[in-house]
C-alpha cells in the first residue's frame, strides 16, 4: 500500500492528525541517546508547556493557599475545606474555561481538532442523557472529592511527621530530581492501573463510565466512576513512603489530574487569534479512546512500546490494533 493511500484513509478518520508515526520518549531506550533525551526534556518544559504551568501553579498553591503544617496539626475541617475549594476552583476554571472556549463558543473553530465529532452529545449512555452534564457531574462530585481526600491525607501524614518531609536546602539534588521523576512515576502508574481497568470485570464495573467518551472534551478527562478515581489517584500515596516535599505532591496531582483536562481537550494545541500559544491535547491518548486496546499509558515512559500495545497513529498501527478492540462497544 502506498504512503498516499495510507494518508487518505487516515485523513478520513481524523479531522486533524499530527505527523506520524508517533514516538515515545528516549529516556529508557538502549543504547542511550543523549541528544534525543535532552531534546525531549526541553520540549516537555519549554518555552510554554502544560508541565511548566503546573509546576508554577504547584508552587503558587503551596506558598499561598495550602495550609501550613501547624494549621493541619491543629485539626478541624477548615483546612480540608480550603483544599476542596482550591481543587474545585482549579478544575472548574480549567475544564470549564476550555470547554467554553473550544466547544460552547468555538473560538478556535476546528483548528487542530483531532476528532470530527464534538464532545457535547445527547445520548442515553450518558448520565442525565447528555455528555457534558455527565462529565461535569462525575468530575466534580466524585473526582474533586476523592482528589481532595487523598491530598488531605498526604498533607496530614507530612504535617504529623509520619511521612518524611525534605527541603531544598537540606536535600537540593533529590529535591530537584523529584520534579523530573514525578512525570515518570505518573506515567508508569497510569499504565499499570489503566491496563488493570481494561480487565473485563473492572471495565464493566467502573472504566466503562470514562469510555463512554469516544469524542472527548475538557470535562472528559476526569469523568470516571468513583472506584476508578480511587484506583487512579491512589498512586499519589507513593509520596507517603518516599522522602519528598508537599510541593512535589501538588505538582504530581496537577500534572496527572489537571493534565487529564488538557490531554482530553480534543485539540492538539491552543490557538488564540492566529497564534498557536501552546501544545495541549494528546493524540497518543486520543487513539486509545478511538481503539480502546492500545496506548494505555503515555509516551513519557513508553510502557506500551515494550508491551506491544503501542499505536503509532499509522494505518499499519490501526490494522494491528483493530482485532483487539473487544470491549469497544
Amino acid at each position: 500500500m502506498s504512503d498516499d493511500s495510507v494518508n487518505i484513509k487516515q485523513d478520513r478518520m481524523w479531522h486533524f492528525r499530527p505527523s506520524v508515526p508517533l514516538s515515545v520518549s528516549p529516556y529508557f531506550q538502549w543504547p542511550p541517546q543523549p541528544e534525543a533525551i535532552a531534546g525531549w526534556f526541553a520540549r516537555s518544559w519549554l518555552p510554554l508547556t502544560e508541565r511548566l504551568i503546573f509546576f508554577v501553579l504547584a508552587w503558587a498553591s503551596w506558598m499561598f493557599i495550602v495550609p501550613d503544617a501547624q494549621t493541619i496539626r491543629a485539626g478541624g475541617i477548615g483546612w480540608i475545606a480550603t483544599l476542596y475549594l482550591k481543587n474545585l476552583s482549579l478544575m472548574t476554571i480549567l475544564a470549564g474555561g476550555l470547554h467554553l472556549y473550544l466547544y460552547r463558543y468555538s473560538l478556535q473553530s476546528k483548528q487542530l481538532k483531532f476528532d470530527r465529532g464534538m464532545a457535547n452529545r445527547d445520548a442515553a449512555r450518558f448520565t442525565f442523557g447528555n455528555q457534558v452534564k455527565d462529565n461535569i457531574f462525575w468530575t466534580l462530585a466524585s473526582g474533586v472529592s476523592i482528589w481532595t481526600a487523598i491530598e488531605a491525607s498526604l498533607f496530614a501524614l507530612h504535617a504529623h511527621g509520619i511521612a518524611t518531609t525534605i527541603s531544598f536546602s537540606a536535600n537540593p539534588v533529590w529535591f530537584v530530581a523529584l520534579f523530573v521523576i514525578v512525570p515518570w512515576w505518573n506515567s508508569l502508574w497510569f499504565y499499570l492501573i489503566h491496563r488493570a481497568l481494561h480487565w473485563p470485570p473492572l471495565y464493566r464495573l467502573a472504566h466503562h463510565v470514562h469510555h463512554r467518551n469516544v469524542s472527548v472534551g475538557p470535562w472528559s478527562g476526569n469523568a470516571m466512576h468513583p472506584l476508578e478515581h480511587v484506583i487512579w489517584m491512589s498512586g499519589a500515596f507513593i509520596y507517603a513512603v518516599i522522602a519528598c516535599n508537599p510541593v512535589h505532591v501538588i505538582f504530581s496531582q496537577y500534572l496527572s489530574i489537571l493534565g487529564a483536562v488538557t490531554s482530553h481537550s480534543g485539540y492538539e494545541g491552543l490557538v488564540i487569534g492566529k497564534t498557536r500559544v501552546m501544545r495541549m491535547g494528546d493524540f497518543f491518548h486520543q487513539l486509545h479512546h478511538r481503539f480502546y486496546e492500545c496506548n494505555y499509558g503515555t509516551s513519557e515512559v513508553g510502557c506500551d512500546d515494550w508491551a506491544g500495545s503501542f499505536h503509532d497513529g499509522t494505518e499499519e498501527g490501526t490494522k494491528q490494533i483493530r482485532p483487539q478492540t473487544k470491549l469497544a462497544k
